[in-house]
């Protein structure tokens, strides 16, 4: 582990320790995981991002094409 001094408004640290002990874990848990969640949020971002750079639209529609005619579903078999 390493450790990381930061400086953060009065505000927001009550608020994470309030959170903290509702949550029965440290501040510096808290802190990590929000840390970690951040990051996850970010990279995942980044991923959709990098896939849609590399979409296709001819294969797609190629794809699409391939999807037979059909009657539409009968009223009751319909997502509302």
């Amino acid at each position: 582990m390493t450790s990381l001094t930061i400086q953060i408004p009065d505000s927001i640290r009550r608020h994470v320790e309030r959170l903290a002990a509702k949550d029965g874990i440290s501040v510096d848990q808290f802190l990590s995981t929000a840390a970690a969640e951040k990051l996850a949020a970010l990279e995942t971002v980044d991923y959709i991002a990098r896939r849609a750079s590399r979409a296709d639209n001819e294969a797609f529609e190629a794809v699409m094409r391939k999807i037979p005619n059909r009657e539409p579903a009968e009223e009751w078999d319909k997502t509302p």
